[in-house]
C-alpha cells in the first residue's frame, strides 16, 4: 500500500504558482486576482474561505472577500457578480458554496464570466469539460487527476467506481476519467447494490459526506482509492468516507484524510487563477 500525498503534491504546486506570479510582477507588472463571495456564517465555509485566502497570500494573489449576510437577496448577489465581472483587477470569481436556500445557486454560478469562473462550474466550462475541450475544471477532481499523474496510476482501460454524483466532484470527475479512456460507473444515493459496483472496480473515487461508508468487505485486493470526503466526528476528529484503517492495507494506493484530496483542491484553484491571469496577459 502506498498514500498518496496530496500535501506534499499541493506544496510544490503552490511553488510553482509562486515562481510564475513573482516571474508576471518582473515582467509585465501583472498580479493575479481573486474574488470569493462568502454568504452567511456558516463555520465550514469561513475555514475553507480562510484557507483560500492564506493561500493566495503564499503566492503573491491579490484577493479579496465580499462577506454578505444570510439575509441578502438574490438580485444583490448578483449585482455584485456583475460588478466583479467588469474589474480588470480580478481574474478568478469564486462563489463559497453553499448558499442560503432563498438563493438559486445555478442562477447566481451563471451570472459569472466563464473566463472568470475559475471553479469550473459555469455551465460553459461543463460544456467544454464534457466535450474535451480547454477549459476551466472544477479543483478537486482536477487535483484528483493530478495525483494520478504524479504517481504513474495508469488509468486507460481500468474499471473505476465514482461514489456521488455531484455536480462539483462526481459527474467532472467522471468526465475527466472517460476523457482518458478509463470505464466510468457513477453510484449515488439510489444505487442499488453500491458494494458490488465497487468490488468490480479497479479505482473506486468516494466523495458523498459519510463516515466510513467505503468497508474493506467493498474493495478488491489492490484497488487504487480516493477518499474525497471530510466529516468531523464527535471527538474533533477528521476522517473521510473510507474506514482507512480497515481498508487500507487491500489498497495499492489511498489517499489519508487529512492531508489528500483536500490540498490539492486549494493548490488547483490557484492554478487555475493563474491560468484566467495568464489568458488576461495574452489579450
Amino acid at each position: 500500500m502506498q498514500l498518496i500525498d496530496g500535501k506534499s503534491l499541493a506544496k510544490d504546486s503552490q511553488a510553482r504558482v509562486a515562481k510564475e506570479v513573482e516571474a508576471l510582477k518582473q515582467t509585465k507588472n501583472i498580479i493575479p486576482g481573486l474574488a470569493v463571495i462568502l454568504v452567511g456564517d456558516d463555520s465550514a465555509s469561513r475555514a475553507y474561505v480562510k484557507m483560500k485566502a492564506k493561500a493566495c497570500k503564499e503566492v503573491g494573489f491579490y484577493s479579496i472577500v465580499h462577506e454578505m449576510p444570510d439575509s441578502i437577496s438574490q438580485d444583490e448577489i448578483i449585482a455584485t457578480i456583475e460588478m466583479i465581472n467588469t474589474n480588470p483587477r480580478i481574474d478568478g470569481i469564486l462563489v463559497q458554496l453553499p448558499l442560503p436556500k432563498h438563493i438559486d445557486a445555478e442562477k447566481i454560478i451563471e451570472v459569472i464570466d466563464p473566463k472568470k469562473d475559475v471553479d469550473g462550474f459555469h455551465p460553459y466550462n461543463v460544456g467544454r469539460l464534457v466535450t474535451k475541450l480547454d477549459c476551466f475544471v472544477p479543483c478537486t477532481p482536477l487535483g484528483v487527476m493530478k495525483m494520478f499523474e504524479k504517481y504513474e496510476i495508469e488509468l486507460r482501460g481500468k474499471n473505476a467506481c465514482i461514489v456521488g454524483a455531484s455536480n462539483i466532484v462526481g459527474k467532472p470527475m467522471a468526465s475527466l476519467l472517460l476523457n482518458i479512456d478509463a470505464t466510468v460507473t457513477i453510484t449515488h444515493i439510489h444505487t442499488k447494490d453500491l458494494k458490488a459496483h465497487t468490488l468490480s472496480s479497479d479505482i473506486i473515487i468516494v466523495g458523498v459526506g459519510k463516515p466510513n461508508l467505503i468497508t474493506a468487505d467493498m474493495v478488491r485486493e489492490g484497488a487504487i482509492v480516493i477518499d474525497i470526503g471530510i466529516n468531523r466526528l464527535e471527538n474533533g476528529k477528521l476522517v473521510g468516507d473510507v474506514d482507512f484503517d480497515a481498508v487500507k492495507d487491500k489498497c495499492s494506493f489511498i489517499t489519508p484524510v487529512p492531508g489528500g484530496a483536500g490540498p490539492m483542491t486549494i493548490a488547483m484553484l490557484l492554478e487555475n487563477t493563474l491560468k484566467a491571469t495568464q489568458a488576461r496577459e495574452i489579450k
